[in-house]
C-alpha cells in the first residue's frame, strides 16, 4: 500500500501521522519505505534521531523525494516494499501531486478551531482533480490536536461531514496530547513512547486500522 500524508496548510500535525503511520507499519513486520517530499525535511530529522538512538535503528528506509521524481522513483521502488508512506508539504506542490498519483490512500489532516478549515474547499478541488488520474485514490479527513471537551470538535465534523464523496470524515480523532509531542522529540511513535499513554495510543492505533483496512 501507499499512503500520502498531505494537505494545503502547514502545522495540522501531518509528520506526526506519517511518522506513527511508518513506524506502526514496521512494528507489524512490513517492509516499509518512507519518504520525505517535505523540503522541511521533518521526516528526515525524526528517522536520523531513531538510528542514532535505537539500538535496531529506524526498522524502516527512509529517503528524500523532491517534484515529479516522487512518482518516477515510487514506481520503480513499489514492488520491493510491502508499503510506503510519503509525507508531504502543508502546499499545493508538485511533490505532493507527484505522490497522489500513484498512491492507495491519502490522508489529510485538520486541526478544529484553525484556518485550516478554511483550506477544505481547496483540499476536496486538489483530491477531484487527483482522482482523473487515479480514480482509485481513497481519501480521509482526521481531526488532530482536539481538545477533549468544547464544540469545536462537533463543527469541525459536521463542516467535514459536507464534503462525503469527495473525502471520508474518520470518526477516530487525534487528542492534543504532549505524548505525540515527546515521543516524536525522540524519534518514537506514540505506541513506543514511556511511560505509555493509553488514550493516545488508543487513538493512533484506532487510526491506523481504519488507514490499513483494504
Amino acid at each position: 500500500m501507499i499512503y500520502t500524508i498531505g494537505g494545503i496548510k502547514g502545522g495540522s500535525g501531518k509528520t506526526t501521522v506519517a511518522t506513527n503511520l511508518a513506524v506502526m507499519l514496521y512494528l507489524q513486520k512490513r517492509d516499509v519505505l518512507f519518504v520525505d517530499a517535505d523540503d522541511q525535511e521533518t521526516a528526515t530529522d525524526f528517522t536520523h534521531w531513531r538510528n542514532e538512538t535505537l539500538p535496531e535503528g529506524a526498522g524502516y528506509t527512509a529517503i528524500q523525494l523532491a517534484n515529479n521524481a516522487v512518482r518516477t522513483e515510487i514506481l520503480k521502488l513499489k514492488n520491493k516494499y510491502d508499503d510506503i508512506v510519503i509525507d508531504t508539504g502543508g502546499r499545493d506542490t508538485t511533490s505532493q501531486r507527484a505522490a497522489l498519483t500513484v498512491s492507495d490512500v491519502y490522508i489529510v489532516p485538520f486541526i478544529p478551531r484553525s484556518f485550516d478549515m478554511w483550506t477544505l474547499e481547496k483540499v476536496v478541488r486538489l483530491i477531484d482533480e487527483m482522482r482523473t488520474a487515479n480514480p482509485d485514490l481513497r481519501t480521509y479527513a482526521v481531526l488532530n490536536k482536539t481538545d477533549a471537551r468544547g464544540s469545536d470538535n462537533v463543527e469541525a465534523k459536521a463542516f467535514l461531514g459536507e464534503t462525503e464523496g469527495s473525502i471520508t470524515l474518520v470518526e477516530t480523532t487525534l487528542g492534543h496530547r504532549k505524548s505525540f509531542a515527546n515521543a516524536a522529540s525522540k524519534g518514537l511513535s506514540v505506541v513506543e513512547y514511556k511511560p505509555l499513554d493509553d488514550k493516545a495510543i488508543k487513538e493512533m492505533t484506532d487510526l491506523f486500522n481504519i488507514l490499513t483496512k483494504k
